[in-house]
Parts: C-alpha cells; structure tokens; sequence
C-alpha cells in the first residue's frame, strides 16, 4: 500500500473509532451524540494532540455532508404542507428570533467591538433553535406531548427555512465577483429551478416510478440526480449546496421523497460525522480571555432569553396555555446544529474572520449542553435519569 492510502486509512480509523468510544461516553452522559465528533476533533486535531493533521482533504470529504443534508431537507419541504404550518407560528418564530439576534448582536458590537457584519451573522446563527435536539428529547405517547411536537415542528421548519436561506446566500457570496453577477444571481435561481423541476417532472420521476422495485436504483438515480444538479449549479454561478437544495425540492412533492430521504441517511450521516470531526479539529479551545468571556454571555443570552420569550410569545399569540408555552420554551432554549454550518459557510466565503467562527462554534456548543441537562432533569423525555421523567 502506498503511503498516502495509509495515512487516509488510520485518519479514519482514528475519527470513526474514537467517535465509537465517545459515542458511547456522550449517550451515556444524556448529551447529542454530535457532541462526540466535535470534541474528537478537538482531542485529536491539530490543536490537541495531532494524530490527525487537517491537510484539507477531510474538509473536503466533509463538504459532501453539507451536500447530502442540503438534499434532504429539500427533500422534506414539501410546499404544500409547508405553508399550513407556518400560519400556525411563523410569528412567533421571527418575532423571538428577531429579538435574540438583536441583543447577541449589541452585546458584541457595544461590549466586545465585534465588526457590525460579523456580529450581524453571529446574533443569526445563535438565534436558531436545534431541530436535532428539541424533537428527540420530546415523549410522543401522550396527547399533550403530541401536540407540543407539532407546534414545535412548525416553529423549527420556519427556523430551517430561514437558516437555509442565509446558508445560500453565504455561501453565493463568494460566487459572484462583481455586482452584475450579484443582481443576476436571483434570475440564475430561477431558470435553474424551472429547469430542475422540468427534468424531474418529465424525465426523472418517470424513470423512477417505472423501475422502483429495485431499491438500487433508486438510490443510484437519487444519488446521481444530487450531485449532478449540485455540480451544474455550480458551473450555472450558483453553489454546489444550492444546486442539491433545488434538487430535493425538486423530488419533495412526489411520494417517493420519502423512500429516497430514508436510503440516503446513513450516507449523510458518515459524511456529516467527518463535517462535525473537521469543525471541532478547527476549533481552538485556548481561547483569549475577551472571546471566551463573549461567548459566555452570548449562550446566556440564548438560554435566558429564548425560554422566556417563547412562553410568552406563544401563550399571547398562538393561545397555548401557561404551562405549555413554557415547556416548549425550555424544549427550544438552545442554539442549533445550523449554528455550526453558518460559521463554516461565513467563514469558506470570507464574511467573519477565525475569531467570530469560533465565538459561534463555542456558544453553540455551550447551549446544547446545558439546555440537554435542563430538559433531561426537569421535562419528560426518553432518556431522563429520573423513573417519573422518563417517558417515550
């Protein structure tokens, strides 16, 4: 075997074992298992102790996971569905993210003297509640727990929306040189969506309806059709990720996006492990005294602040009662797995600078752990320590 084959084989053996062992670790401490590959690349990276030396061919590979997961949430935003349960509480959502961002952003540009941009992109991409975490920590045997699901559902796709949203725009932003391809990026979109949308309706979905007995092949066409689209939407101007967004969409409102979503997990699921792998590898944990006391104060802006205004907000708006509204005010208390991608995507396209990436990455990583802790030792969930809260 030549040398570079096995230096690829032991990173790998390195990052897909040493997340196997603190895996374990995490699920047992009640913590998101994504926790698991960020601290491994922290303990094994450059900045720890160097067994894995990011050379820039697992930011690479991991810049498929980004791909893959552009895919499927395409895939699930079925337009119809999605405009029903955004009437429900698209206020409240913008309304309680508006406000974070806000006051995330006036604490680093006042106290801290943040760049108004970069604090701008940071107040965002904290201000997002992790899909992730608050549904898996949600008991859905009981019918009050079902309904605190659905409306938690449709406050998180909201959230997703926009996250995707500024995603692709970050990640345009280093796309289009000059002003005119800027102006000319919406009308880009648009032909290359009508084009995407005419190619599934009248060759792609007709292939797949016929053949779709063989599950190969409909994991092989689904494959194909993601990386195809997202590699034109590149040569279009676009990006790779708005190509493979547009091509989920594209597939969403046929029933067969759900066969595909599900075939097409484990293949995000190992690619995002190494996206997650390179973030914590990038991340810096000596940090300075200023950066570490701004990322204290923004995860306590976002572990206060949202609790509290989403009980209000949804018990005046959205007429949930008292003890609901705050229950999934708590549920939703954190920062998101979004936060993680915005700071890599600001960051590829030249928006922030190191030291905002990691404010971001590090407040981000705070609030999942202590809002876990919140809601596994005070809310019914299926992994509470406590016999009276464990509930699934």
């Amino acid at each position: 075997m030549h040398g570079p084959f096995e230096h690829l084989v032991l990173e790998m053996a390195v990052i897909f074992g040493g997340a196997s062992l603190l895996g374990t670790l995490f699920v047992w401490l009640k913590q998101p298992i994504i926790l698991a590959y960020i601290c491994l690349g922290m303990l094994v990276g450059p900045y720890g102790i160097s067994i894995v030396v990011n050379d820039g061919h697992i930011d690479a590979i991991s810049t498929m996971g980004i791909i893959f997961l552009m895919f499927l949430l395409g895939l699930h935003l079925h337009p119809r569905n999605l405009l029903r349960q955004l009437k429900q509480t698209a206020l409240v959502t913008f309304i309680c993210l508006s406000v974070t961002s806000v006051m995330i952003w006036a604490v680093l540009v006042l106290l801290f003297d943040f760049p108004q941009i970069e604090a701008v992109i940071a107040g965002l991409a904290l201000a997002f509640s992790s899909t992730v975490l608050s549904l898996k920590l949600i008991p859905t045997t009981t019918l009050h727990h079902k309904r605190t699901g659905e409306v938690m559902i449709s406050i998180l796709l909201f959230e997703d929306i926009l996250a995707i949203l500024t995603i692709l725009v970050l990640y345009s932003s280093n796309k289009s040189g000059a002003h005119i391809d800027a102006l000319l990026l919406p009308l880009k979109t648009c032909v290359f969506v009508l084009g995407a949308w005419c190619f599934v309706r009248y060759v792609l979905l007709p292939l797949m309806t016929r053949f779709d007995i063989i599950p190969e092949y409909i994991f092989l066409v689904s494959l194909g059709w993601c990386l195809t689209a997202a590699q034109l939407a590149e040569s279009f101007g676009l990006s790779h990720e708005i190509g493979a967004f547009i091509a989920g969409v594209s597939i969403a409102t046929s029933p067969i996006s759900l066969i595909i979503a599900e075939g097409l997990k484990p293949l995000r699921e190992f690619f995002l492990i190494l996206f997650f792998f390179s973030v914590g590898a990038q991340f810096d944990p000596i940090l300075k005294g200023h950066l570490l006391l701004a990322i204290l104060l923004t995860s306590a802006i976002v572990l206060i602040t949202k609790p509290l205004l989403f009980k209000y907000l949804l018990k005046h708006l959205a007429g949930e009662r008292n003890d609901n509204a705050g229950e999934m005010g708590l549920r939703l208390g954190q920062s998101s797995e979004f936060s993680l991608l915005l700071a890599y995507g600001a960051l590829t396209a030249g928006r922030i600078h190191q030291e905002t990436a990691l404010l971001i990455e590090g407040a981000a990583i705070l609030t999942f752990i202590v809002s876990t802790y919140l809601v596994v030792f005070r809310l019914p969930t299926p992994i509470s320590p406590s016999k009276e809260l464990r509930s699934d």
